[in-house]
């Protein structure tokens, strides 16, 4: 049996190409490098000529904005974030982006600008703020017109990353008409709607991507609402760790000058076991396919469906209460194609599932996810990255909220009589 030998990466020339621990190469400026690899005992060697050409890289302007929403729980995680991004933009030497950070971890909110200057990332404070709710209407309103109303900002695209807590379209109170992403506690427990969010984006550019740095926000609830502001949705159907994406490898992707969306959801994937506390899930959507998956699947439902016995038999990303000692809390995040295929009929699903594809550009998933709720690991197996909610036959107040949603309405649940 042959021995694994530890092997170390080096790029010959850091400014064409740069090459990390795992030897995935990223190319930052047109040129030529040699990309070295070698034993820990310098017994072996192989190099590779790399040549990055123009088409590789970013053409026109940029402008992402990370909106650190952390005056809560994971406080403690926010900082660390911030220095992965400071790690990923060294890699980025494109002079025509402009990467922005908001950050609110309790402490003092305040608004940088992270910007390469030959090799060196500079963070220069752009605005300090008050004691603040972040996750406001107003205060994230000013925070995005400081970024996309700023005519130094303006760019040829753009890029959100919203990160926070989440509970995808969860009402928050549990009363009719509210759902929520991002959390704040530093005056009570605030929480902001994703009605609210859509107010804060109809002001806002339309983004290239909005990447979603919190639990459960991949939901077909969430991605619909948004259609209309972003090209793509990107996020997790279930719980994430508290570190969040590596941002070193993140942030690169976000100023990728093709595909950054999938690009963005593979570093996102390719997490390294140090940040993680275990598992990882991540899909991204294509928003302009998603009109077309509800008019395809409101074609499909049948007549009726037993959706009390449906819950029980759909995978469940939510873990937070069950026959096995899991917490209260549970709202039911569902596997939608594993729901299509069980209740459509006569090759329904193979139509419905042709459309799925088109929407769903990248899903990947370990085979274990973690729930830190519970602290335990769960499978991941026969998942698909998109979640749907299943009412139960109570009539709750989440399934009152779940018939405000436009995917109800659009998809045609109302049909089947949920």
């Amino acid at each position: 049996m042959l021995q694994t030998k530890k092997v170390a990466w080096v790029s010959n020339d850091e400014s064409v190409a740069m090459v990390d621990v795992n030897g995935k190469v990223t190319a930052l400026k047109a040129g030529s490098t040699t990309i070295v690899a070698v034993t820990e005992d310098g017994a072996m060697t192989a190099s590779c000529k790399v040549t990055v050409e123009p088409a590789a890289l970013l053409k026109g302007t940029r402008t992402i904005l990370a909106y650190i929403a952390a005056d809560n729980t994971l406080a403690s995680f926010a900082s660390l974030d911030l220095a992965e991004m400071k790690a990923g933009m060294a890699k980025v030497q494109d002079s025509n982006v402009h990467f922005l950070v908001y950050i609110d971890d309790g402490k003092s909110p305040r608004l940088l600008e992270l910007k390469n200057e030959k090799g060196a990332v500079v963070e220069t404070v752009v605005e300090t703020y008050g004691s603040r709710n972040s996750v406001g209407v107003s205060e994230t309103q000013e925070v995005f017109a400081k970024v996309f109303s700023n005519s130094k900002y303006q760019a040829d695209s753009y890029g959100l990353v919203y990160w926070s807590h989440g509970d995808g379209w969860l009402p928050y109170p549990l009363r009719a008409g509210t759902r929520w992403v991002g959390q704040d506690k530093g005056n009570g427990d605030n929480r902001m709607n994703i009605s609210e969010f859509v107010e804060i984006l109809k002001s806002a550019p339309h983004f290239d991507f909005i990447l979603f740095d919190a639990c459960f926000m991949q939901a077909v609830e969430v991605a619909y609402e948004l259609r209309d502001y972003t090209d793509y949705c990107i996020g997790s159907p279930t719980e994430i760790p508290g570190p969040g994406a590596s941002y070193d490898a993140v942030v690169p992707a976000m100023f990728s000058a093709e595909n950054a969306a999938v690009n963005i959801a593979k570093a996102y994937y390719g997490l390294s076991n140090s940040n993680w506390t275990a598992g990882a899930s991540v899909c991204a959507l294509r928003t302009d396919k998603l009109v077309d998956l509800a008019r395809i699947t409101k074609q499909v439902l049948p007549g009726s469906v037993d959706n009390a016995q449906l819950r029980s038999l759909i995978f469940d990303y939510d873990k937070r209460r069950g026959s096995d000692g899991f917490q209260d809390g549970h709202v039911g995040y569902y596997d939608m194609a594993n729901m299509m295929k069980k209740i459509t009929v006569n090759g329904g699903y193979l139509t419905w599932r042709q459309a799925f594809d088109a929407a769903v550009v990248y899903w990947a998933t370990t085979s274990m996810n973690f729930s830190g709720v519970i602290q335990k690991m769960f499978s991941m197996e026969g998942t698909n990255g998109v979640s749907c909610y299943i009412p139960s036959v109570s009539n709750t107040v989440t399934d009152k909220a779940y018939r405000s949603t436009e995917w109800y309405t659009s998809a045609g649940f109302a049909a089947l009589g949920w």
